[in-house]
């Protein structure tokens, strides 16, 4: 989520009125947001879409909740020690959260373990150990609408009986200190992006957000009419119309068997009558294709936690699977693709089958993306419902990622084409008419300038280092991880030193690398990247030669508050996935609109931002998907490029050398073997095209002024990725509501002063 303080004044129109306030009050309104503590209550890229989402339908008036856990501790601060990762636990709430409410009328009781009982009326969940879930909300405001949605988190509270209940204990004291136990469902985020961790306490943060959610939601449905809490609905027929649920990625997939749970057990509803409404409740969007994140949870660990789960999830299978076997009669095999459990090794629950299978609609959230979800990944299930799928790229919120963290151009682009471009993004089209409009251009470089200069101030503050204003930024950051690919960045780096050390003279296109991000705390391969980074750094930070022609900076603790300065003064944005590995990325989009240029593969959503804006104006290298797949085929070599390509031979045995690790030359050993023999993503492969690429870079950044009109045209063309658009297309296609351009009366203005502007014969 980032800070929320900024935000909201934008939001509410109140930014200027806030900045004159606490001026006069002697202080100063950015010193007073940087004192708040980033929520980071997500992993890399999912849980930003999320609060990009949030804000979007808040600003298009869909009445609409965004439910999730309220960690205690959310993503760790990283620490770099020695060049190393370091872990520290993100304490956000030691000062309080000034923007929550706690809604104790609203907890809820979340059930675990006990056993299955069959009554006459039906199974019972009984013997279960109850947790308490404790909502929390935090207001979401639209854009100048007066609309307030509300994100609602759920804390976790044993019950005061906890551990007492079922026994006298002597040890009372022992018993209260157990409390924890219960309560440390929602202590901390599981930290892994891209990685399936199959842990109970996991599973039980999965449950509990989702069984605390769905009684939420059907409270409500329940009590329809507005500030009534009885219930007054009875019926369950008009639940898919009144209620669409988006499944965010598989981690809340057990959502489905248990909306079913609760219309079998406690509503008596019939199987058929239950499966109809839930499938046309929920909807599923898949976030990733890399099978290593695909979740699959052991049998035995549901059966023991979630036991009449499990007699749900084997039902909705048989069910699945009987039809599957009547389309194809006698394939056995297609039948073990595309069943719910997987029978090979330990018994597990697939939990995307399981979303397809229990949602009317699932989508991909780039077009590549959906393509592949759709004809490899999940090929099975959409020839059987080829109408089920869609795609629904993804975008981001023009109000964080323009106005608030580069108000420079935003009133820039304001000048030009007028103010409403804020929530129709589309109208960046119009900046097209000003490509070759000198003061245009001079005003456009002059924003890249200061915002680089400002974060310069912060560099030299934080890392006590020189930085050369006129040098190009070169900026990646992202979660580190194998298949984004910031090795091939690093031995860019390294080719570019090798460069100037061999011809210190010849003109150098000047540079400053700037690479952040965290790696998952298991994660070994990606901590060791950072310190490959960190080392390289080191390196050449100190080599006089070098000088101010190139500068590497590790980024410490990269999050919200971070991107929202690094990203305005952002010249090149690297995004360099290996084709079909990123499902979208939303950082190439932030990049994209504050005037930075791209320098990627066809992956995610860089193949759209290269048909928006023409591919003659993105720096497109390398494999594409097709390429991919045709080396998977022939086999990747990567001896072959080491042999064949002199400077990559140089970059790989400095590394394998010692070069940057004087003190302990084996320290990349694995990194190296990595790359040679079992590297998934071909770093080797577009090696020789990326540098090649990096040059044309280069070329262009000596020429500001052709430089500074690609900006613009790119500027112009990321309309598209407002996430304004996509939720749109969701809300169309997948929820069926309209979005509301209605602006609600302000709380302080006479309702009779809205009457007098309404129509005659409009409704009251």
């Amino acid at each position: 989520m980032g800070r929320t303080l900024q935000n909201t004044m934008i939001n509410l129109g109140l930014q200027n009125a806030c900045d004159e306030a606490i001026y006069q009050l002697g202080l100063d309104i950015e010193e007073l947001e940087e004192m708040e503590e980033d929520a980071g209550l997500g992993n890399g890229g999912l849980g930003r879409l999320a609060a990009c989402f949030l804000d979007s339908m808040a600003t298009l008036g869909l009445a609409a909740y965004g439910y999730g856990i309220r960690y205690e501790y959310g993503i760790f601060n990283q620490k770099i020690k020695d060049g190393w990762q370091v872990e520290e636990a993100d304490d956000w709430l030691r000062h309080g959260n000034p923007w929550e409410k706690a809604r104790p009328e609203y907890m809820l009781p979340v059930h675990f373990y006990g056993r299955v009982e069959n009554t006459k009326t039906g199974p019972r969940w009984v013997d279960t150990q109850v947790v308490l879930a404790m909502p929390y909300d935090t207001p979401v405001p639209g854009y100048m609408n007066n609309t307030v949605n509300t994100m609602r988190l759920w804390s976790a509270r044993a019950p005061n009986d906890f551990n007492l209940r079922d026994f006298n204990v002597g040890d009372y004291i022992q018993a209260v200190l157990d409390r924890n136990l219960a309560e440390n469902i929602s202590r901390v985020l599981y930290p892994n992006d891209n990685f399936f961790e199959g842990k109970e306490l996991r599973l039980k943060q999965e449950y509990f957000v989702v069984a605390a959610s769905l009684q939420d939601i059907i409270r409500r449905f329940k009590a329809s009419k507005f500030g009534c809490r009885d219930s007054v609905r009875t019926g369950f027929d008009s639940f898919p119309e009144k209620v669409a649920i988006q499944l965010n990625d598989t981690h809340p997939a057990l959502g489905i068997p248990e909306l079913m749970r609760i219309f079998l057990d406690i509503e008596k509803l019939p199987w058929d009558k239950a499966w109809e409404i839930t499938k046309k409740t929920f909807a599923y969007t898949n976030h990733t294709v890399l099978p290593e994140a695909l979740e699959r949870w052991p049998v035995d660990l549901v059966e023991k936690l979630l036991p009449r789960h499990l007699q749900i999830i084997y039902e909705i299978n048989q069910r699945h699977l009987d039809k599957i076997s009547a389309l194809y009669p006698g394939d056995v095999d297609r039948l073990r693709r595309m069943s719910l459990i997987e029978e090979d090794g330990i018994k597990r629950i697939n939990m995307a089958h399981l979303c397809i299978v229990g949602s009317h609609a699932v989508n991909g959230v780039a077009k590549i993306h959906s393509e592949i979800v759709k004809n490899q990944v999940f090929k099975d299930f959409s020839d059987i419902e080829p109408a089920k799928f869609q795609n629904k790229t993804n975008g981001i919120t023009p109000r964080r990622w323009l106005l608030l963290c580069n108000p420079g151009l935003a009133e820039l682009i304001a000048e030009k084409i007028g103010e409403d471009y804020v929530k129709d993004l589309s109208q960046l089209t119009k900046l097209n008419k000003f490509v070759n409009d000198d003061i245009f251009i001079r005003d456009v470089s002059k924003v890249k300038e200061e915002n680089k200069l400002k974060f310069i101030q912060y560099l030299e503050k934080e890392y006590k280092m020189r930085l050369n204003p006129s040098s190009m930024f070169d900026v990646q950051v992202k979660r580190i991880h194998e298949y984004k690919r910031q090795l091939l960045n690093c031995l860019h780096i390294i080719t570019m030193y090798n460069r100037i050390k061999a011809n210190p003279t010849k003109e150098f296109v000047p540079r400053t690398v700037i690479i952040g991000g965290k790696a998952a705390p298991g994660y070994h391969m990606a901590k060791l990247i950072i310190k490959l980074i960190t080392s390289v750094g080191d390196i050449v930070n100190n080599d006089p030669m070098v000088g101010s022609k190139l500068k590497v900076i590790y980024l410490e603790n990269y999050r919200v508050s971070l991107a929202e300065k690094v990203i305005p003064a952002t010249d090149l944005s690297e995004q360099i996935s290996t084709a079909g590995t990123e499902a979208s990325g939303t950082g190439n989009m932030k990049f994209m609109l504050n005037g930075a240029l791209t320098i990627g593969t066809m992956d995610g959503a860089n193949v759209e931002m290269a048909e928006e804006a023409g591919e003659e104006n993105l720096f497109i290298f390398g494999m594409r998907v097709d390429d991919v797949a045709e080396m998977d085929k022939k086999g990747y070599n990567a001896q072959e490029y080491y042999h064949r390509l002199p400077e990559l031979k140089q970059v790989i045995d400095q590394i394998q050398s010692g070069f940057f690790s004087p003190s302990k030359p084996e320290l990349f050993k694995d990194l190296v073997d990595m790359l040679f023999y079992h590297d998934r993503f071909k770093v080797f492969a577009d090696y020789e095209a990326y540098v090649k690429c990096q040059e044309r870079v280069s070329a262009l950044y000596k020429k500001p002024k052709e430089w500074t009109k690609v900006v613009i045209k790119n500027i112009a063309a990321s309309g598209k990725f407002s996430s304004d658009r996509t939720i749109k297309e969701y809300a169309k296609d997948i929820w069926g509501v309209e979005p509301s351009d209605l602006k609600i009366p302000p709380p302080n203005e006479p309702r009779e002063a809205m009457e007098d502007l309404k129509p005659a014969n409009a409704k009251a």
